[in-house]
């Protein structure tokens, strides 16, 4: 791990400075607004960014979103709490079962039940696999923004051997619907612990092939280093969570930090942080945690507890009255609900905290007296669904 050059912070400080002074200044009539979107290819699906330019220099860029608003937190309230699962996992639509998680442990902290040792191992591998799945995809999508297409190719190729995995276990591909308030809807087929570690070594196999094809070169290296830095403290005053905020030096996973009830203090494993806060750091943090998601995996399946998947729960689920917020680490960042029950077969409100809406908006800082190539870049390695802003 490389440290940027003192020589790339002071350009990059200077420029931030410059900034307020180029706005007051030298802003004239004849200033360039650039729109990106809402479908371009460099905004990750349909997100509008609005580009005011200096020649080629931006002077503030805004992103504009509710292109996609489906309502999600309004749709929660005229659903029973069985019926939730289905419309949840389409948030963050590359993460799959990790958006029903959440969901599911507040509803079981209403109702006060635990779901059995097995059921929240199995889990917790799940949620895993959901996350190697999104991140792998993310690791080849970015090199693309920048020309490389060969990474994308590799990272579909073998994220189809995870998605196989978590079909085999749920029926569903993205959408498994498989997480049940008391535990989950089925166990492990025959085979499947033995067919997944083989994929998990083949997922470390893959890190090692990005590790050399796009982290090691030098084109990619000149496009992200130095390039859209987030301090520390500017990362926790814009609720940046997940690997956007671990690459600008903070060690906060919630996994470790915040436990809720699943298996990932039974593992051995590593939060990586990096102190540039840079494009690079923020690619380099995401790639090792598909490697430390591998080892979680391989490490619950050679533990697995046995016992029953399900509690003892009413054949109708109805939750007590009460609140309850539960949050934890998905792909993107730190994911939330905050449940609202008046004791009928639906909840009476649902609060939605997404990481993507809150990691996007540190866009207009970050983007100031940077070049409009830059903005591609920077875009791409804040890694955002647009399912996951527009809820």
């Amino acid at each position: 791990m490389t440290a940027i050059s003192d020589r790339q912070k002071l350009a990059y400080v200077n420029a931030q400075a410059a900034d307020g002074r180029v706005n007051l200044e030298f802003e004239t009539e004849e200033g360039m607004t650039l729109n990106m979107g809402p479908q371009h290819p460099a905004t990750h699906g349909t997100l509008r960014i609005v580009a005011k330019l200096d020649g080629e220099q931006v002077i503030h860029c805004e992103p504009v979103m509710g292109y996609m608003h489906r309502g999600y937190e309004k749709l929660l309230e005229v659903r029973t709490y069985p019926q939730v699962n289905t419309l949840v996992n389409r948030i963050d639509w590359l993460g799959s079962f990790t958006n029903e998680v959440p969901f599911i442990l507040a509803s079981e902290k209403l109702m006060g039940v635990e779901a059995p040792p097995r059921a929240q191992w199995i889990r917790t591998i799940l949620f895993e696999l959901g996350r190697i799945a999104n991140i792998s995809l993310f690791l080849g999508d970015t090199a693309l923004h920048m020309g490389g297409m060969t990474a994308a190719f590799y990272a579909f190729r073998d994220r189809e051997f995870v998605l196989n995995q978590i079909e085999a276990v749920t029926g569903g591909r993205f959408h498994p619907n498989f997480d049940r308030i008391g535990g989950l809807k089925d166990d492990f087929p025959k085979g499947w612990i033995a067919d997944t570690k083989a994929v998990m070594a083949r997922l470390r196999d893959f890190c090692d092939e990005i590790e050399d094809l796009v982290v090691g070169n030098e084109i990619f290296q000149a496009r992200t280093r130095g390039i859209g830095i987030i301090p520390g403290d500017i990362a926790q005053s814009y609720g940046l969570s997940g690997a956007n905020l671990r690459a600008s030096g903070v060690d906060w996973d919630l996994r470790r930090d915040v436990p809720v009830g699943l298996a990932w203090d039974q593992c051995d494993w590593t939060v990586w942080t990096h102190p540039d806060g840079d494009s690079f750091s923020r690619y380099w943090v995401r790639l090792q945690e598909v490697r430390e998601a591998t080892k979680i995996v391989d490490q619950l399946c050679d533990g697995l507890p046995s016992g029953p998947i399900m509690a003892k729960v009413p054949r109708i689920i109805k939750v007590p009255e009460g609140e309850a917020w539960v949050a934890t680490e998905n792909p993107l960042g730190e994911m939330g609900y905050y449940v609202v029950s008046k004791g009928d077969l639906g909840p009476f409100r649902v609060k939605i905290r997404t990481a993507s809406f809150n990691n996007i908006s540190v866009i207009p800082w970050v983007t100031r007296g940077v070049y409009v190539p830059d903005v591609i870049s920077i875009l791409a390695s804040l890694y955002f669904i647009l399912g996951d802003i527009d809820r």
